[in-house]
């Protein structure tokens, strides 16, 4: 089943949600970084989680990214979402050792670390980014997520992640749901959806169960009766360039090309967020000082 998103607002008006199935992109994230199953979870989860913001942004180019940055040894987790929901990110630490808060259900938190911060960058295409941070409270990302819309954005929301990875260290579901009150929303339906969210215990035992992203949301809010917004594919997608990469490398400076060429005489420059590989030979170095010098 290709991976997709499904964003539904409720018939009272009063809840807005989406859900997301994502098995093929975290897997693709798992292959292009070679993480452990612990990593592929942090990130997988992250990835979920800024792909279903990213597809509330409104304009082409705008872009959300999620950032954990905690104490644990996994380091740093990013996440970047284009307005499509089309996701790239990477760990810190790819190869985290794998731990299990029990069996089965791999300790995510301890690998993120809880001391530190979830720190949300949303470009908009203004003058300067929106900007957001919250201290983590758990490091097992959807209780951060949840924690930030709250606190930064005021949306009280509920987030459930989940990416199961088999022994082989391979992903066999992943996907997940955030569902957000709008002002105002009445106690009879903060308790529907309360009701609801406790029927799904287990995002991805669902998902291994046969549901879909529409099924996720109707099962938790199909008390309430759901309208369909939108649905679209997503996947992983780094939006790299050999381009991007000679700006990059341009930004160094004359002197600092120089010296590279000088030293080693090639620059081969891999892209943090995918596998791409961009090889400059002698001349393209020195047709980059040559452009350097003319800046």
């Amino acid at each position: 089943m290709a991976d997709e998103i499904v964003r539904i607002i409720t018939q009272d008006g009063w809840v807005r949600a989406s859900a997301i199935t994502g098995k093929e992109l975290v897997t693709r994230a798992r292959e292009i970084h070679d993480l452990s199953p612990t990593a592929t979870a942090a990130l997988g989860r992250s990835l979920l989680a800024a792909s279903m913001l990213g597809s509330d942004l409104k304009g082409e180019r705008d872009t959300i990214s999620l950032q954990f940055k905690g104490d644990g040894p996994i380091g740093a987790v990013c996440a970047v979402s284009d307005s499509r929901g089309n996701v790239r990110g990477y760990v810190g630490n790819p190869h985290v050792t794998t731990a299990y808060l029990a069996p089965g259900k791999l300790n995510v938190g301890a690998a993120v670390g809880r001391d530190g911060f979830l720190t949300v960058v949303k470009d908009l295409g203004l003058k300067e980014p929106y900007v957001g941070s919250v201290p983590l409270v758990s490091g097992e990302i959807a209780e951060d997520v949840t924690v930030y819309l709250a606190t930064s954005e005021q949306i009280p929301s509920a987030v459930a992640l989940g990416v199961l990875v088999n022994q082989q260290g391979q992903v066999e579901q992943a996907g997940g749901y955030m569902i957000q009150l709008l002002p105002g929303a009445p106690e009879e339906v903060i308790s529907a959806v309360e009701r609801g969210i406790q029927r799904i215990l287990s995002v991805t035992e669902a998902l291994s169960d046969g549901l879909t992203a529409l099924d996720l949301l109707a099962q938790v809010l199909g008390d309430l009766g759901l309208n369909i917004l939108e649905t679209q594919p997503v996947a992983y997608r780094c939006n790299c360039t050999r381009d991007r990469v000679e700006r990059a490398l341009l930004s160094l400076g004359r002197a600092e090309l120089q010296s590279i060429l000088e030293e080693q005489g090639e620059a081969e420059l891999n892209c943090q967020f995918c596998d791409a590989v961009y090889h400059f030979d002698r001349a393209d170095l020195e047709q980059l000082i040559s452009g350097a010098e003319k800046r």
